[in-house]
């Protein structure tokens, strides 16, 4: 849109498809035209888009769970999504893995489970692909829904050559050709990414856990203080939800297969767990009152704890770095963050062609035994690749961006290149490994004075 920014290396590799990013250029592209993109609008205009489909797909998994139950139960799973910690840590950010879930929703408000009025195969089809083209992984926790009706389908044949193969076509064809249109040539983008992920467990680079870990520790974290409410909704709940726990046991056993795990990627399995837990808390007598002031207030605290204190200086430090493109914006300026890779937004949150630079940590794609990312290299010895990369006083950047962890390491360095410390930003008070609890900006003062 503007004519700069950076490219990571999946685009390289045709592993990320360009039609769910397509929807925030468009935003950014009218902004533009509009003369209102101030790097404040395209920080939070992208937000307040998610955060009303977010919205959105709350109220569809209300009106489906009221169509299936009736308006109490449908209160009570309307109640579980909204305090869940996690979907308000995660429902607002521009992941993927966000629109896969608010896509599955929307989809299963179409899904012709029994008792639905809104069961439509085209539309609830054409939103599963859709969620597939934003995310491939986004088919797994539909395999036994789709196994399920395609059972239950009497015109099956119909169902195939009606339905399956015309919104296949369509959704996968347009997502063809846009990538064909801006990668210069035909990408099959879900077959790259199968293939990274799955036939060569690449994803193993960026770290591994036990087979268990979903079950021991990624599904209770995600589902927190909800976690015996769904046990109990489990046990309650009708044969036809049996389908929806099959999606979560399904797609936790699949995700389990591989080794690099993360919280974000079981995501769209939540609101299925919630329609569970809603049913638990309906089914409550006694302790109904008790349970949902448990409930809320037990996920309150996190929800704001993550949301507005944990890891906040990765954005924080950002305003400082826009400062650079102001009216005083000095053409030599540039930032080296000095940080593990993708610690930090990039140009989306300095609108401005500022010179920045941050480590790199692509993956092994040629299967050499010795690869060594550059983020690992630096890391392994701070001090001597620092001395070795700038070893001429003219490449030295004007602001160097570090985690606290760092300084001493690097303290000779600093001294001795004129580095001051400018800034002081909080980031988090767990700091772990590589990652401190704050972030020091550094500036060159001998050059800029």
């Amino acid at each position: 849109i503007n004519s700069y920014g950076h490219l990571t290396w999946e685009w390289t590799h045709g592993l990320r498809g360009y039609s769910y990013p397509l929807i925030f250029a468009g935003i950014y592209k009218a902004l533009q035209l509009l003369a209102r993109d101030d790097v404040q609008l395209l920080i939070w205009v992208p937000r307040l888009a998610q955060a009303v489909l977010a919205a959105f797909a709350d109220v569809k998994l209300y009106l489906l769970v009221r169509q299936l139950e009736n308006a109490e139960t449908a209160k009570y799973v309307y109640f579980c999504q909204l305090c869940s910690w996690f979907t308000w840590y995660s429902c607002t950010r521009t992941l993927t893995n966000s629109m896969e879930t608010l896509l599955t929703i929307f989809a299963l408000s179409y899904y012709p489970i029994k008792g639905s009025k809104m069961g439509s195969s085209c539309k609830y089809l054409a939103l599963v692909a859709l969620a597939v083209v934003t995310r491939p992984t986004a088919v797994i926790p539909w395999i036994p829904l789709l196994f399920s009706h395609f059972l239950l389908e009497q015109r099956k044949a119909d169902l195939i050559l009606h339905s399956c193969l015309p919104v296949g076509l369509v959704t996968v064809g347009t997502s063809l050709i846009i990538d064909r249109v801006f990668f210069g040539e035909w990408v099959l983008v879900q077959l790259n990414f199968l293939k990274f992920n799955v036939l060569q467990n690449l994803g193993t680079f960026y770290g591994s856990h036990p087979w268990h870990w979903y079950f021991t520790q990624g599904l209770p974290v995600i589902l927190g203080t909800h976690l015996p409410f769904f046990i109990h909704g489990c046990v309650l709940a009708p044969k036809r939800y049996r389908v929806f726990l099959m999606a979560v046991i399904w797609t936790m056993l699949v995700y389990s297969m591989l080794s690099h795990k993360e919280f974000r990627f079981i995501y769209p399995i939540l609101p299925f767990c919630m329609v569970f837990c809603g049913y638990s808390l309906k089914h409550l007598k006694a302790w109904k009152k008790s349970a949902t002031g448990f409930l809320l207030l037990s996920n309150l605290l996190p929800a704001l704890y993550t949301g507005l204190i944990h890891q906040r200086g990765s954005l924080d430090v950002m305003s400082h770095i826009q400062q650079l493109c102001n009216n005083s914006y000095q053409p030599q300026a540039s930032v080296f963050f000095m940080m593990p890779c993708h610690s930090t937004p990039f140009y989306s949150h300095v609108h401005c062609p500022l010179q920045m630079r941050f480590l790199q940590c692509p993956p092994d794609l040629t299967g050499s035994e010795s690869y060594t990312d550059e983020a690992d290299v630096f890391y392994s010895n701070p001090l001597g690749w620092l001395n070795k990369e700038f070893d001429n006083d003219t490449l030295l950047p004007s602001h160097l961006i570090i985690f606290s962890v760092l300084e001493q390491e690097i303290s000779s360095f600093l001294a001795l290149r004129g580095y001051e410390r400018t800034a002081t930003v909080f980031h988090t008070h767990l700091p772990q490994g590589r990652v401190g609890s704050h972030i020091y900006i550094y500036q060159k003062i001998t050059e800029m004075n």
